[in-house]
């Protein structure tokens, strides 16, 4: 009876962790974010239905993790369909351990809402942007990003 109260208590502990809530943004929020973002920041726009998406997040995240002396901010936004949000998005987050800030983007008009982030976006992830206010620093990748491009990336993005 004990082991399986203790294998209880690991998993809704464990659970727990990576349990968040995840708030429903529209672009204009993204907007405000990106323009009083003080501190090198890295965007990602991904589903919990794209391969390429899944691919990347763990190395955007350890990269993120390996920089944390340089303060970067890292935000994952879902496009995920309304019916996704929030419980699956949040379970597939939960069981993948992201433990990164993550907001859906309530939005459906994706020729209103791409261009706003990035004139060159057509919509397709994953995508990526790179901004440093303080610097003036700005990238946009319409692709998936490879772990030393990320690097490579990163060390761009925080350079004075």
């Amino acid at each position: 009876m004990k082991k399986i109260i203790v294998l209880i208590a690991v998993v809704v502990l464990g659970n727990t962790v990576y349990a968040q809530s995840i708030p429903k943004w529209k672009i204009t929020d993204l907007e405000n974010y990106i323009e009083n973002c003080n501190r090198p920041v890295i965007i990602n726009f991904w589903a919990t239905f794209c391969q390429p998406c899944l691919k990347e997040i763990p190395y955007f995240i350890s990269q993120v993790k390996k920089h944390e002396k340089d303060s970067i901010a890292f935000l994952l936004v879902s496009l995920d369909l309304e019916d996704y949000y929030p419980d699956k998005i949040k379970n597939y987050a939960a069981s993948k351990k992201f433990n990164v800030p993550i907001v859906w983007l309530n939005e459906t008009n994706a020729d209103y809402f791409c261009p706003l982030v990035d004139e060159s976006w057509s919509g397709a992830i994953p995508a990526s942007l790179f901004i440093n206010n303080k610097t003036g620093y700005r990238r946009f990748f319409e692709e998936e990003i490879t772990e030393e491009k990320l690097e490579a990336e990163i060390v761009a993005l925080i350079k004075l």
